[in-house]
């Protein structure tokens, strides 16, 4: 769903969709002016970029999606909308924001609940860890920042890319702009143990493989390719989370879920919890150990402003 523009939605000056430029001379549109002379239209062609060193077009960044291309900003002229659209760098570049999750559409919810959630007791709870879309539009926004100041929605849907890199007050807000809150930790942790009380979402011994909570190395080591301690002070890089075998999409661990429904409340992210003194619980896909295992796993040591690549969470609500 693109941004209005001032000649129409979705697309920027003189259309929807797609590269804007208006080229010839005369105008005082983007990258020129109207084609030709004496003719009853606006030609549009595309304007090229250079996204640190691939090749692409500008065009309004909520219509650069998917899982090919990702959009660049400040390396086209005009407004910040305009940004860079171009193939995602397989290497990650830490200055494209690829937005992988567009056109959300939750499913129905389950025994009373708002779409995209379960019912467990007297609460619903997401079925799926939150992924992020923008407010009050549903536009597209990248799992792999911070989302800072920006209003956001968070939604629970299968096939996402959870959103990391927030901290508890946003993943508040979030939820509370979907008609939602965050979970207390007394709600989260009957969701994760099931009705039968369970030590995993799946049963009361550890199953490897089952969930994404096991990583070989951590992603910081990885992309840095130092074990040196400055790495730590790195965990909010957003290339972290787009390393290979490292996040999972919501719902691609289907043994990973709890007696009612609940997909990957072990490992993936940390899920913050509504505790003033901050808290967040499962674990995430390097280790579901250290801090109890599975459902108990449970971290205290950071204040609600906390964020980094590993930190995300999922909305409960009132039936």
């Amino acid at each position: 769903m693109g941004e209005e523009s001032s000649d129409g939605a979705g697309g920027g000056f003189g259309g929807s969709g797609g590269a804007i430029a208006m080229n010839g001379s005369g105008g005082d549109g983007l990258g020129g002016g109207m084609d030709g002379g004496g003719g009853d239209g606006i030609h549009l062609s595309p304007i090229e970029c250079d996204a640190n060193g691939r090749a692409g077009q500008c065009e309004n960044f909520d219509d650069c999606v998917g899982d090919v291309v990702a959009p660049v900003a400040g390396k086209c002229p005009g407004p910040a909308w305009l940004q860079c659209c171009a193939p995602i760098d397989p290497a990650c570049d830490p200055e494209a924001t690829p937005l992988p999750n567009y056109d959300v559409t939750e499913p129905p919810g389950e025994g009373g609940c708002l779409p995209g959630m379960l019912r467990v007791d007297d609460f619903c709870i997401d079925a799926w860890e939150a992924a992020l879309v923008r407010y009050p539009d549903f536009g597209p926004v990248t799992p792999y920042f911070n989302p800072g100041s920006e209003e956001v929605i968070a939604v629970s849907a299968p096939g996402l890319v959870p959103q990391g890199y927030i901290d508890q007050i946003q993943a508040s807000d979030a939820c509370t702009n979907a008609g939602k809150r965050l979970c207390t930790d007394t709600e989260w942790l009957r969701a994760c143990e099931g009705p039968s009380g369970y030590t995993y979402p799946y049963g009361d011994a550890r199953e490897p493989g089952v969930c994404n909570d096991a990583r070989a190395v951590h992603p910081a080591v990885e992309y840095f390719m130092t074990t040196d301690p400055w790495i730590y002070s790195e965990i909010d890089h957003p290339c972290l989370n787009q390393l290979a075998d490292g996040l999972d999409r919501t719902g691609d661990n289907p043994g990973c879920v709890t007696e009612e429904g609940a997909f990957d409340m072990m490992g993936n992210l940390h899920e913050w919890t509504a505790d003033p003194n901050g808290t967040f619980r499962g674990g995430f896909y390097v280790d579901t150990v250290l801090n109890g295992n599975g459902c108990h796993y449970v971290t205290t040591a950071h204040d609600v402003s906390h964020f980094d690549y590993s930190t995300g969470f999922r909305c409960c609500a009132e039936l």
